[in-house]
């Protein structure tokens, strides 16, 4: 996901997409757009109402036009206290019109863009949460919380600040000058000599702040970035001693992003001056133009008025035009994760739903790769019966994790198939295929919330007599008891308050609760005590029993048991058999346990 969009004339197919979330609310559309329409028409009616009033008061002769008399219901006008008054009551009370329509009209454009905004957070959250984890190892989480977050709610700019309010400011400018140029068009074409200098100021600025916004936008998804990961890895930073380092890096990125946003603010700075002067030299040329010529003072007031009707928005126009771009460069990067399948989404979404998976697993010729073509596990072959146990041994880095994240289609191989009982994984319904498996990793994730919302992972038809159950069956029920509030224990993120043993053995209630057919236990005792493990390997032989269970783990004393040992090195099985067939053999296997028999005899020897 790039973080810099290409420089690009205004994209009208990607505001047509951004705009098919608005289809639920087009009613508040269509109803803002006929607003500024309104608020358009109504710019002129009060300067022009005040030079009425001012040319009565001076003694001018004045006709109220019929449209005014109407209004007035037929006031007789002729006299000129009575105009006045009359037309000041009006005024107050079309003032109160026009200010109750510019409210309506700032709401409804307010309340349609968080509108979308919920409704596209919804979508891109859903869209992230069937991402395959190849996109997580490519992309920083921080960047995809700011496209959930941060970009998203620049969205809300389009419809808030954007595109509604500069078409309103729009044809309030046309509005305003063509009532100009009717009143008197060579006062007007004086008043616009100074506009060139105007249109040059606005082109410069919009392009000023649009390059600090992107500059902006970049170090606000950097700073999500860095902050995300570094207090996730907090850990690691103050044990290694890296505090000044990473702060060091952190104020670089700090200071990139004030950079920006002073860049941006100095483009204020000297814009909005620019305007001022502009507004100040139509004034000067109109005042020398109408004092040269004697004309009425209600004309010179009247043209006051609309220059400020013109130059008001003119001064923000140029700023919301920004807005408007900020926001559909923001829509093209969320659409670039909504749009996202190359080999991050499951390809098929099968249709199988069996309404039990035996167990039984082949793997066929399997090559698998997170990047390009370079392969961690090649040719993989081998077959699992129902309720079997295998092993997967193997040095770190050999492949056997990668195994099990292809069985349940975390990840999806370049060739070959796996199949469970004899159907190709890509064929089963995706949640179908994840109910049967159960897994226990190495690195356990625990949520903030009670100990209990994380064992069930808040699901309603788990309920809390099967989870106190299944932590007796493994021997941890007394453990969470003696815990702060027992099962409504906060473990907070990550589960940061309980050790590495603790956390493991929650886990394990985890996939025990869900009775799965298939049973994946990735070095499910490397984080535990002896007596932990002790606990989990009596309540694995129960749990394995009639189920089809993989097991991966560097202790080879925890898979004796196993009806298959798989080794694998490089990527590559070396190995095929039991712990006695793969003794004998003298290979892989036997080297792997004669050195784990050495270093336990040199623990034992040292603890003496």
């Amino acid at each position: 996901m790039s973080e810099t969009p290409k420089k690009k004339v205004f994209d009208f197919s990607l505001l047509g997409r951004v705009f098919r979330f608005v289809k639920p609310y087009r009613w508040l559309f269509y109803l803002s757009i006929v607003l500024a329409i309104l608020m358009a028409i109504f710019a002129p009616v009060r300067p022009y109402l005040i030079q009425l009033t001012v040319d009565k008061a001076t003694g001018k002769a004045v006709l109220a036009p019929q449209w005014l008399k109407a209004l007035l219901f037929g006031t007789d006008l002729s006299d000129a206290t009575r105009f006045i008054i009359a037309v000041t009551l009006f005024q107050v009370v079309f003032l109160f019109v026009e200010t109750t329509i510019r409210f309506v009209f700032s709401f409804i454009t307010a309340w349609m863009g968080q509108s979308v905004v919920k409704d596209m957070r919804i979508t891109v959250y859903r869209k992230i949460l069937g991402l395959n984890l190849r996109q997580f190892d490519r992309t920083p989480i921080g960047t995809l919380t700011t496209r959930t977050i941060n970009d998203i709610e620049s969205i809300n700019d389009i419809f808030s600040d954007g595109l509604i309010p500069i078409i309103a400011d729009l044809l309030t400018i046309v509005i305003t000058l063509g009532t100009m140029f009717w009143m008197d068009w060579r006062l007007t074409l004086i008043c616009l000599v100074p506009f060139p200098v105007m249109i040059v100021a606005t082109y410069y600025f919009k392009e000023s702040v649009n390059k600090s916004f992107i500059r902006v936008r970049n170090a606000v998804a950097s700073l999500n970035a860095f902050v995300q990961e570094h207090i996730t890895g907090m850990q690691v930073v103050q044990a290694f001693s890296a505090e000044e380092r990473e702060f060091t890096k952190f104020k670089k990125i700090n200071s990139e992003h004030r950079n920006a946003n002073i860049k941006a603010i100095f483009a204020y700075s000297v814009f909005f001056p620019v305007v001022e002067v502009v507004l100040a030299l139509s004034m000067g040329f109109l005042v020398w133009w109408i004092a040269d010529r004697s004309l009425d003072a209600g004309l010179l007031i009247a043209f006051i008025l609309y220059l400020n009707q013109i130059f008001r928005p003119l001064r923000v126009i140029a700023d919301k035009f920004n807005v408007l771009q900020m926001g559909m460069i923001a829509a093209e990067r969320v659409l670039k994760v909504l749009d996202n399948t190359d080999e991050i989404v499951p390809v098929a979404e099968g249709a199988y739903q069996p309404a039990h998976i035996r167990g039984e697993i082949r793997f066929e010729k399997v090559w698998f790769a997170y990047i390009d073509e370079q392969y961690v596990l090649k040719d993989i072959d081998f077959e699992v019966k129902a309720g079997q146990t295998v092993a997967l041994v193997g040095h770190t880095g050999s492949g056997k994790t990668s195994i099990i994240s292809l069985l349940n289609r975390l990840y999806h191989i370049q060739k070959g198939s796996i199949k469970i009982d004899g159907v190709n994984v890509e064929d089963y319904e995706l949640d179908c295929l994840r109910k049967g498996i159960g897994v226990v990793l190495q690195d356990v994730f625990l949520f903030s919330g009670s100990v209990m919302d994380n064992i069930t992972l808040r699901n309603p038809d788990i309920s809390g007599s099967q989870v106190m159950e299944a932590a007796k069956m493994i021997g941890v029920h007394d453990f969470i008891m003696q815990l702060p509030g027992g099962y409504d224990y906060n473990v907070m993120e990550r589960g940061s308050t309980l050790s590495l043993g603790q956390r493991q053995l929650l886990s394990f209630i985890r996939a025990l609760l869900y009775n799965p057919s298939i049973l994946i236990l990735d070095e499910a005792t490397s984080s535990v005590d002896t007596e932990s493990e002790q606990l989990i390997e009596r309540a694995i032989d129960t749990l394995i029993s009639g189920r089809t269970s993989i097991v991966i783990a560097h202790r080879l004393s925890t898979i004796r048991k196993a009806d298959k040992i798989i080794v694998l090195d490089k990527g590559e099985i070396r190995e095929t058999g039991n712990h006695e067939e793969l003794l004998l053999l003298g290979g892989f296997y036997a080297k792997l346990h004669e050195m784990q028999f050495e270093k336990q005899k040199q623990k034992v020897a040292v603890a003496g």
